[in-house]
């Protein structure tokens, strides 16, 4: 019994130094990089649309002088 409580005693400071973990941060700002990969991936994302909008555009003038010139009136 007796070396039991020894043994105990000397357990309980190592118990005590023991500490809870330190929760991670929640928040974090973006590393730079991360927003330059994003805007470099965006701009040509956003010039193949406007291209794509100019193409439309330009097939449904080109559409529309054909049915001038021609008078076919084609419903759509």
């Amino acid at each position: 019994m007796n070396r039991h409580c020894c043994l105990m005693l000397l357990s309980l400071p190592l118990l005590a130094a023991c500490g809870k973990p330190q929760p991670p941060e929640t928040e974090r700002r973006p590393e730079p990089q991360a927003t330059a990969m994003r805007d470099a991936m965006a701009k040509p994302l956003e010039e193949a649309k406007t291209a794509q909008a100019t193409a439309e555009q330009s097939a449904r003038a080109q559409h529309a002088a054909l049915e001038a010139a021609t008078g076919d009136a084609r419903p759509q």
